[in-house]
């Protein structure tokens, strides 16, 4: 699936900001990388807390535009008054991408009163750096998944037994990190964007459009491998999207071949 392994959220952020493709992952200084991981963590601990008390109640509003609206409103603010509003703001625009992305979840059939379906919803956050220079064996969509299977499901069954204790539980805080590692490279590329000169509060309601974009896509991939792999067993999806990806070479592979599989009684 293209979006899985080849997401564009570079070339997004390189046409809001008028420069290179090449330049967007250099442009944040190493002097802020502190704060991005700090906010990073902030957000993605956030985001369990949610995942894990309120995504089982279904939102008055469900419009993946409106969530975009909001993101865009948030990031307008954090382009207005820069960097110093990240610790804020980032915490917000990940809310808001959340409740979208559970939103796409639900749609593609998952009961997000299991806490191993709500944590794949922060999964998401985990997926789709854009950075070409990372070792494909260790950011593709399966290695990803791999990568974090362990805390997943620890996390998943502490919850199961104990119920949602706080996100300060060390489990939840090994999850959060684990995620946040992957998270803060975008993190930083859309950092890196907002930080150009007069950007403002224009160019930041963008870029946040574009990191709500950006998600939204990865979320209707990943939960389309997952209702795939709930219909086909996960090692018939697995081959399958080996086998797509083999076929391409070097190219992104197509979600709708994957979806090309037989039918099995559920809509596709």
């Amino acid at each position: 699936m293209a979006v899985l392994e080849q997401p564009n959220w570079i070339t997004r952020l390189a046409g809001l900001a008028g420069k290179p493709v090449e330049l967007i992952g250099n442009l944040t200084p190493n002097a802020i990388s502190g704060l991005v991981a700090r906010a990073s963590q902030k957000a993605l601990l956030a985001a369990l807390r949610l995942a894990m008390t309120t995504l089982t109640v279904k939102p008055l509003w469900r419009s993946e535009l409106l969530h975009k609206v909001a993101a865009a409103g948030s990031g307008a603010v954090g382009g207005t008054f820069g960097l110093a509003t990240l610790p804020v703001e980032l915490p917000i625009s990940t809310t808001l991408i959340l409740r979208s992305i559970a939103e796409i979840a639900r749609h593609q059939g998952e009961d997000l009163s299991d806490p191993e379906a709500a944590l794949a919803c922060v999964q998401v956050f985990a997926l789709g750096s854009g950075k070409e220079d990372v070792n494909p064996a260790e950011s593709s969509y399966f290695a990803v998944g791999a990568a974090l299977a362990q805390s997943m499901a620890e996390a998943a069954r502490f919850i199961a037994e104990h119920g949602f204790v706080g996100q300060g539980a060390p489990i939840m805080i090994r999850l959060a990190s684990e995620i946040a590692t992957r998270f803060g490279i975008v993190v930083s590329q859309k950092v890196a964007v907002q930080a150009v000169p007069v950007i403002g509060a224009l160019g930041g309601a963008a870029v946040n459009a574009a990191f709500m974009d950006h998600y939204q896509d990865l979320a209707r991939a990943h939960f389309t491998v997952r209702r795939l792999e709930r219909i086909y067993g996960r090692a018939v999806v697995r081959q399958a999207y080996d086998n797509i990806q083999e076929r391409a070479g070097t190219r992104p592979a197509s979600n709708k071949a994957l979806a090309g599989l037989p039918s099995a009684g559920r809509g596709v």
